[in-house]
């Protein structure tokens, strides 16, 4: 059963490609824990099915890249993508997108935590291999406090104007 709204997320590991050496973060792919990442933070979540796939591309990852400001004014600590890439292919698609200092692309390589969540789906037949449902979440504290979940090949909540509508300006 997919998480649902007032659970806590699982915890688990995320990959990030880093462009610039910071204290304790490496150059190259870094691991990070998902429980500290969310702790104490307003985190908007969105996963998608891969990086450089036609709507991915095109719609959701521009979206948050367009809205980023507005998400933050709404009190928004971080936007993160998670797609069931590892964190090489999603640095290179955020450089391709222009997402530095707007959204975080978080690999889930092996789709562990996009399994805990419950959001993840089996597209062999296509040749993809398990990757994630489209989505959308509000995390505060950890805690999920809006989701959104598209029907199979749809694109019409997950997108960043329906988050925005669930966040009362600050």
């Amino acid at each position: 059963m997919p998480i649902q709204v007032g659970q806590r997320v699982p915890d688990g590991t995320l990959s990030e490609f880093i462009e610039q050496e910071t204290p304790g973060c490496a150059i190259g792919s870094n691991t990070f824990q998902v429980s500290k990442l969310v702790a104490g933070k307003r985190i908007v979540v969105f996963g998608l099915p891969g990086a450089f796939t036609p709507t991915c591309s095109a719609k959701h990852v521009p979206g948050y890249v367009a809205h980023a400001g507005d998400l933050r004014d709404r009190g928004v600590d971080e936007v993160w993508c998670v797609s069931v890439n590892d964190a090489y292919v999603m640095g290179a698609w955020g450089r391709d997108q222009k997402t530095g200092g707007k959204v975080r692309m978080m690999g889930d390589g092996s789709a562990l935590w996009t399994r805990a969540l419950g959001l993840d789906q089996d597209l062999t037949p296509k040749g993809m291999g398990v990757r994630s449902q489209r989505y959308s979440m509000l995390l505060d504290d950890g805690v999920v406090k809006s989701l959104h979940v598209e029907a199979p090949g749809k694109f019409e909540v997950s997108d960043a104007e329906t988050m925005l509508r669930d966040l009362k300006p600050a």
